[in-house]
């Protein structure tokens, strides 16, 4: 099994990478992944797919992704007219609230996008110029190293997530929204392995009977569309949950991995490594 992680830098004092005006084609793209670090990816020009949790949304200019940490999600540019985009990935720890007498979230945007289930926001000509002067700003900082660059990308960073959560506040709920799925029966499958991805015996043959069609159908159309297996996909989602829980309870790693639909403490051991780099156990004593 391949590992899906994103490799992003580790900087314990300055947790951000900045990955600035990226040509994107099929080619280089990963596969579904997932990672701790939050995710900005804003669309200069061309147009793609991006498969965030379980929707599928369209890329185009002007779009600003919000992806928060432990999110399954795929981008997938169009081969004629890929995608130049620029992603930000920080940790949640980077934007933190100041004691300054208010209750104020950096993260609101985000936590609204993981309740909404719709990860999309499509900027105005303003918030367009707002987003494309922070990002440069931050990668001439992070070129020039002088002093105090760090506190500037943070400021910078908490400046464009102001703009962000003021404009995600101001929304309707469900706009520039995605679509599930191409098919009925794939978007009840993507249902059905998020909701239940603990249940014991949840695969292939399961997930085939349950959308009436057959397994041989529905591995070609899940890889076409989410550029995983099934097997490879409900790891993930469990290793997700495993994830949850390992830093908010105090549960043992054996009961962890029951409560998440693995067959047995050794073959938990085994997948979590192989997805997150290190075992249940260090995991938990990182974090």
């Amino acid at each position: 099994m391949n590992p899906l992680r994103k490799p992003v830098a580790e900087d314990a004092l300055f947790p951000f990478e900045l990955v600035y005006r990226d040509r994107k084609s099929p080619q280089r793209e990963l596969p579904d992944h997932f990672h701790d670090r939050y995710e900005l990816v804003y669309v200069y020009q061309g147009r793609g797919t991006f498969f965030i949790h379980r929707t599928f949304y369209e890329m185009k200019a002007g779009d600003l992704f919000l992806i928060p940490g432990n999110t399954i999600h795929r981008a997938m540019p169009d081969g004629d007219d890929p995608v130049l985009s620029t992603a930000a990935f920080f940790s949640p720890a980077l934007v933190q609230p100041e004691p300054l007498g208010e209750t104020y979230n950096g993260l609101y945007g985000f936590e609204l996008a993981r309740r909404r289930m719709h990860y999309k926001a499509e900027l105005d000509g303003q918030h367009r110029a707002l987003a494309e002067e922070t990002l440069e700003t931050m990668q001439r900082e992070l070129n020039e190293r002088k002093s105090g660059y760090r506190q500037a990308v943070r400021l910078q960073l908490l400046g464009l997530l102001l703009a962000l959560n003021r404009l995600a506040l101001s929304e309707q709920p469900g706009a520039a929204g995605g679509k599930p799925a191409d098919t009925p029966w794939m978007k009840e499958v993507l249902l059905h392995i998020d909701r239940d991805c603990a249940e014991p015996g949840l695969g292939l043959a399961q997930l085939a009977e349950l959308a009436a069609v057959t397994p041989s159908h529905l591995s070609r159309v899940f890889k076409r569309l989410t550029g995983m297996n099934v097997t490879d996909y409900i790891h993930a989602k469990r290793v997700i949950r495993a994830k949850e829980l390992l830093l908010g309870t105090d549960r043992s790693v054996e009961q962890i991995a029951v409560l998440c639909g693995f067959p047995s403490p050794p073959y938990f051991y085994r997948v979590f490594k192989a997805i997150v780099g290190v075992t249940p156990r260090t995991y938990r004593l990182q974090r």
